[in-house]
């Protein structure tokens, strides 16, 4: 499994409830150039439009920008591919209010692009900041147990 791209920042400003993993619809020279230069998925979301699910914000340069089509676009909705089961529970966690899907990884499974997103909910400025204030604690918890080891 092969990363192509990590949003990390979804971490920090989300409370991740529940993880999907879904396949893309894409075309070949866009499956070309994620392998080669990746993507970027800040300001990327997940949004359901007419009973489907489509990832839209995403930017993917061309593979070859002299030798490019004049209709491509490189920010358009792509169409994410889920079974009837999961796209009937994402429906309903959608009508839920305060929830929002994030995308948090574009890998390679084998020969297939896969997007990883998340059911979550958005982090209040003092749970960002409590969340902080934690892991400095553990970090200096983790270095002084370094110390005691030697």
């Amino acid at each position: 499994m092969k990363i192509l791209a990590e949003n990390k920042k979804a971490f920090f400003d989300f409370e991740i409830l529940e993880k999907f993993t879904a396949g893309l619809s894409l075309l070949g020279q866009e499956v070309k150039s994620l392998k080669n230069f990746g993507a970027n998925l800040r300001g990327t979301y997940v949004v359901l439009r007419g009973g489907e699910f489509f990832w839209v914000g995403a930017k993917i340069p061309p593979w070859q920008p002299k030798n490019c089509p004049q209709w491509y676009k490189e920010v358009r909705d792509r169409k994410l591919l889920l079974t009837k089961s999961e796209i009937k529970y994402l429906i309903g966690k959608s009508r839920e209010k305060g929830l929002v899907f994030v995308p948090l990884r574009l890998y390679l499974k084998g020969r297939w692009i896969k997007l990883e997103f998340a059911i979550a909910k958005r982090k209040k400025k003092k749970e960002k900041k409590e969340a902080l204030k934690r892991k400095a604690i553990e970090r200096e918890i983790q270095r002084e147990l370094k110390e005691y080891r030697f």
